[in-house]
């Protein structure tokens, strides 16, 4: 399969290198023996989450106990 590169260093991937290997917005890329090569990389918005809550200093204990405190029977505002 042939593309073509453009002025500004963009290549388009065919439509059916991309039905073969699904939908996404990013690749990585690894340059071997003068060969580029493109991996899908699919991104979860749960990746998101967990480094927001890593640059908040926010642990996995720290979520536990806000659910113990949420789910608290005498309820979250501890009337």
């Amino acid at each position: 399969m042939l593309a073509k590169l453009t002025a500004k260093n963009q290549l388009t991937v065919p439509k059916s290198v991309i039905a073969a290997v699904g939908r996404t917005d990013y690749f990585e890329i690894e340059v071997k023996d003068g060969c580029i090569g493109l991996t899908p990389v699919h991104i979860q918005r749960a990746d998101a989450v967990r480094v927001k809550l890593a640059e908040l200093g926010i642990d996995g204990q720290d979520v536990v106990d806000a659910l113990r405190w949420a789910r608290d029977p005498a309820g979250p505002t501890g009337s």
